[in-house]
């Protein structure tokens, strides 16, 4: 089991900063004058591996750490951080939060987070910063060869594993005082493949809070350098993608990266509080077709996206957002709930100390239906079968979209057949739900490699997705 007062000893060993005293700086700078407020502490060491062209042309390790003090009265935060974690910069940060936070302004009452207990999702007898580097070494040469075996028309290969354990405590004006160890490491491969004069890359990879021996398992690291290796060869013989409106089935996994961007954001508590989502002031309406049941769960174990505790103290948990086509909820942080009369949901994460938190996704995915896979493929005569997404863009306000597809094939008469490059699908998150004709019965999570921006501010997520047949997207290609 994890042991959650580990955080506690750690930063009373190497800061003198106890929870007693995290608590004395709250009650004196802060409590009575602001409707809530908290001290962040933070201790984090990165490392990365770099292999490329069969040489380490990258060994970093970094070590950060810092303090962040939040003060919230209405809708107005004040936020202050300090890098250097002493009792005199503590009661600093708080007085300039208190400044910023005027409480003149203020409305609404305190509202603690109660004493809900922490999860335990990912306990590790070795968490992988503290693995040797000749081991992780020995298995990027290993990832290289296998990629360069996988296909002769793949030319270069960069492998990489990085990993993190970032030490958190968090103290509320409440009185509340809890702490989290979270580790996370990710395996990467990415291949340039090359014919004719002709390059591509392909890309893949995932991980977890997960022990480094998980990277060792010989199907899985081969799986990764391999699925690079495919991906890179494939696009080399892709046609043209076709244009205009057409059946669109999404495949399995890392696909439900397009629910996170064109959906996920716009269930967020903070854009529905300013209503400025297209979800605002929509709970108990149907917003999507009644195959649709989508929810954020933070308690998988060892999920890259999963957190024992939010980044507020709050224990995470399975939020319902959609279910059967009618929205239930929003995923909420302290403030926003407490400002829109709801229950934080264990979702408020920040980047790091330096960033207060905000309403974020966790594990983000549809529910599998009752549909055979192979049948949705099956049942369309013309359109679009997209296995992975590349980047995209998402208007929260209209809901509208833009996605390209990185893997993508032509559905001709029910069968899958030429790869296409180029194809971009666009539409209305909103709309595009209520779309949704089949969902398959095969649920599946991606492999551990999303990264979340908001607001300038980046954190590990999860995506998911069962096939799901879209009818009447708008696809965008180069071929009419």
């Amino acid at each position: 089991m994890t042991d959650l007062a580990r955080p506690e000893r750690f930063f009373a060993d190497r800061f003198n900063v106890t929870p007693s005293l995290m608590e004395n700086v709250l009650g004196g700078a802060l409590k009575g004058r602001v409707d809530d407020a908290d001290i962040y502490l933070e201790y984090r060491i990165n490392e990365e591996l770099v292999l490329e062209e069969g040489v380490c042309k990258k060994a970093s390790r970094h070590v950060s750490q810092g303090a962040g003090v939040r003060a919230q009265a209405g809708t107005r935060t004040g936020y202050a951080h300090t890098d250097d974690i002493t009792l005199r910069n503590l009661e600093d940060a708080a007085r300039q939060a208190r400044a910023i936070a005027d409480r003149a302004t203020a409305k609404a009452a305190l509202a603690g987070i109660g004493a809900a207990r922490p999860h335990d999702l990912y306990s590790l007898d070795e968490p992988p910063i503290v693995t040797d580097l000749v081991r992780k070494l020995d298995l990027l040469r290993k990832v290289d060869a296998a990629a360069r075996a996988a296909d002769p028309r793949v030319r270069q290969v960069i492998a990489s594993v990085a990993s993190e354990e970032v030490v958190t405590l968090i103290a509320t004006v409440t009185g509340w005082t809890i702490g989290d160890v979270r580790p996370l490491t990710r395996l990467n491969v990415t291949t340039i493949a090359e014919d004719n004069g002709k390059r591509e890359i392909g890309t893949y990879g995932g991980g977890g809070r997960v022990r480094f021996d998980f990277f060792l398992d010989e199907s899985r690291w081969k799986r990764f350098a391999t699925e690079a290796a495919r991906q890179a060869t494939l696009k080399l013989t892709a046609v043209d993608a076709p244009a205009g409106t057409m059946t669109v089935v999404l495949g399995p996994g890392w696909p439900g990266i397009l629910l996170h961007e064109a959906v996920g954001h716009g269930l967020e508590g903070d854009f529905n509080r300013k209503g400025v989502s297209a979800f605002a002031g929509r709970i108990g309406q149907k917003v999507a077709s009644e195959l649709v049941t989508v929810v954020d769960d933070g308690t998988i174990p060892n999920r890259r996206g999963s957190l024992n505790v939010d980044d507020e103290g709050t224990p995470t948990g399975r939020t319902v957002l959609i279910e059967r086509g009618v929205l239930r909820g929003y995923l909420q942080d302290k403030l926003n709930a407490r400002l829109m009369g709801m229950t934080p949901t264990g979702n408020g994460r920040r980047e790091s100390y330096a960033h207060p938190p905000l309403p974020r996704m966790t594990n983000t995915f549809m529910l599998a239906g009752d549909d055979d896979p192979a049948e949705i493929l099956r049942s369309v005569k013309h359109g679009l079968y997209a296995v992975a997404f590349g980047g995209g863009q998402v208007d929260i306000t209209s809901g509208k979209f833009v996605f390209s597809a990185s893997e993508a094939y032509l559905i001709e008469d029910g069968q899958v057949t030429k790869p296409v490059k180029g194809a971009t699908l666009i539409g209305n998150g909103p709309d595009a739900l209520t779309r949704v004709s089949r969902v398959g019965r095969d649920l599946q999570l991606d492999e551990g490699i999303g990264t979340c921006g908001k607001d300038g501010q980046s954190v590990p997520v999860g995506v998911g997705l069962p096939t799901i047949r879209i009818d009447g997207m708008t696809v965008g290609g180069t071929a009419v």
